[in-house]
Parts: C-alpha cells; structure tokens; sequence
C-alpha cells in the first residue's frame, strides 16, 4: 500500500475539515452584528426560504439531529427571531415560524454571500462547482453500504 494514501495533507476528510472552519470564520464577522452563529443562520436561511416549518422538517432540511437543533431554535427564539409552538393539527409536532424581528434580518444577511465571495476572492463558477462536487460527497456520504469494505481507488488520488 502507497504509504503517501496515508499522509494527511492528502485526506479528504481532513480538507474538508479545514475548509468548513475556515469558511465559518471567514461568515463569523459578518454574522455577529446580527447576533447569529453559523448554525443559528442556517436556521434563519432554512427558515426564509420555507416558512413554516415542523420542527421535523427543519430537522431534516439541515441534516441535524432533534438534540442538535433545539438548542439553536431556543437560543433564536430568546433573541425573538422565531416562534416555536405546538402544531394545532398535530400536538405532538412543533411548528417553527418567524416573528417581523427574524423577517427583517433577512435584508441585512442578503449582502452576506456577495461579501463571503469577495473575501474568499474565487471565481463564482469555482464556487457554484465546489458546491456541486460537495453536494455529490454528502450523497454519497449518505448512501447505504458497508463502510467497512475497501474501496478501489487509483494511485495517486487524495485519500478519503
């Protein structure tokens, strides 16, 4: 075995890593007048684009586990950018809506992407082809198979 398959400059899942901090802190300046963390605007975007949603929904739209996201709809809640309250169709189901305060930061997070794209200061079509590629690990990440079989990879390729 290539012993370079093993070096971590060439893991992908260390990349992957480092890029995902890195973009966070490079969103951290921009979100912080606005009182939101990362996760707290990914709410918020999920939220702006599909209001109302269950929280099951929501759960399942940000690929986050109940534990994870409840925490967040309570600390946005406290900031008085949404609502969470029991479906009256279904009490067993938690509706989560915006309140006028979470509807109107949508206008201050829209200048967001414009100045993340300048400051990364890469090719939007670089961009928009990251995501693509990103998209397609996250499916196939997420495929049903057994993790413990040994993949075919050719020599020379960045290691998973």
């Amino acid at each position: 075995m290539d012993r370079a398959l093993y070096a971590l400059e060439e893991q992908v899942c260390f990349a992957l890593s480092v890029a995902a901090r890195s973009v966070v802190a490079v969103y951290r300046p921009l979100l912080e007048p606005m009182g939101l963390t990362h996760p707290q605007c990914l709410v918020m975007l999920a939220l702006w684009q599909r209001a109302p949603l269950s929280g099951r929904d929501l759960s399942r739209l940000l690929q986050l586990d109940p534990g994870t996201l409840s925490p967040l709809l309570k600390r946005l809640e406290a900031a008085g950018y949404l609502r969470r309250e029991r479906d009256a169709a279904d009490e067993r189901s938690l509706a989560v809506t915006l309140t006028a305060s979470g509807t109107a930061l949508r206008s201050q997070a829209e200048r967001i992407p414009a100045a993340i794209v300048q400051r990364l200061g890469l090719p939007i079509e670089d961009l928009q082809q990251l995501h693509a590629v990103l998209t397609q690990v996250i499916a196939a990440a997420n495929r049903p198979g057994d993790p413990s079989a040994p993949q075919a990879g050719a020599a020379g390729q960045a290691s998973a």
